[in-house]
C-alpha cells in the first residue's frame, strides 16, 4: 500500500472560505461575500479567547523591573496572565518566588501604594488598547523580572491567502463555526439547517478544546499514619 507519507496537511484561509460556502450549499457570489467571511472568522477567532484557555495560544514573557515604577503596560496582544512569578537574582543564583493575583478592589485599598519593597502581589488592569499591571509593594530592585504566562490574542486574518494561526486540530471546528456564521447571513437558508450547523460547531469545539487541554498521569499518594 503506497502512502504519501506526510503530515503537513494545512489549509489557507481561501481554502476554509470555501470549504463553508459548500457546506451551506454554494460559493461566495460577490467579492464581497469572501470580505464578509474573513470579518466572521475574525469575530469567531475573538469570541474562542472568551472560551477559555487555549493552550496553543498561551506563551511565557518577561518585562524588566525599574527600582521604584509600580505599572507597567504588556503587550497589546496579551488577553489574560495564567500565573506570574517574580524572578529574582542573588550572587548568579535566580529564584522564582510566587505572586498572588489580586482584584481592582483590593488594589484600591491599599493605602500606600508606593510603599517599596520586594513585589509580593499584583493587579492586571485589562484596558482596552493593553492590559497594565501594577505591583505591589512598588519594586526596590531594578535586576527584578516579572516572568509570566499568558494567554495571547489568535493572529488576525487580513488575507484569503495566508495561513491561519490556528492548529490542524481545530480546523474541523474552524470551518463548521464558519458555515454556521454565513448561514446568518443567507436568508434563504431554513433555521433548522441553522441550528443543526450551530449544533455541529459546538459539538466539534468541545471536542477540540478537550483535545487541546494538558494531560497528567493522576497520581495518588497514600496517607500514611505513625503509630
Amino acid at each position: 500500500m503506497a502512502t504519501s507519507g506526510t503530515r503537513s496537511f494545512e489549509l489557507k484561509v481561501d481554502e476554509i472560505i470555501d470549504e463553508a460556502f459548500a457546506r451551506i450549499g454554494g460559493e461566495p457570489q460577490l467579492g464581497k461575500e469572501v470580505l464578509s467571511a474573513r470579518r466572521s472568522l475574525n469575530i469567531m477567532l475573538r469570541d474562542w479567547t472568551n472560551r477559555g484557555v487555549l493552550l496553543w495560544s498561551t506563551d511565557e514573557q518577561t518585562v524588566s523591573l525599574t527600582e521604584g515604577t509600580a505599572s507597567y503596560t504588556l503587550d497589546a496582544g496579551t488577553v489574560d496572565i495564567l500565573e506570574a512569578v517574580l524572578q529574582t537574582t542573588v550572587s548568579g543564583d535566580t529564584t522564582d518566588i510566587n505572586l498572588t493575583r489580586i482584584s481592582r478592589e483590593d488594589y484600591l485599598e491599599i493605602p500606600n501604594k508606593t510603599s517599596k519593597g520586594q513585589p509580593s502581589q499584583y493587579f492586571l488592569d485589562r484596558q482596552r488598547a493593553a492590559p497594565v499591571i501594577f505591583l505591589y509593594p512598588t519594586p526596590d530592585d531594578s535586576t527584578d523580572v516579572f516572568k509570566f504566562r499568558r494567554s495571547k490574542k489568535v493572529e488576525d486574518i487580513t488575507a484569503s491567502n495566508e495561513d491561519i494561526d490556528v492548529p490542524d486540530r481545530f480546523y474541523p471546528c474552524l470551518i463548521s463555526g464558519l458555515a454556521y456564521y454565513l448561514s446568518l447571513k443567507r436568508p434563504q437558508i431554513e433555521m433548522n439547517r441553522r441550528q443543526e450547523l450551530k449544533f455541529i460547531y459546538e459539538e466539534e469545539f468541545d471536542r477540540a478544546a478537550t483535545e487541546d487541554r494538558e494531560k497528567v498521569d493522576l497520581r495518588i499518594m497514600p496517607v500514611l499514619s505513625s503509630y
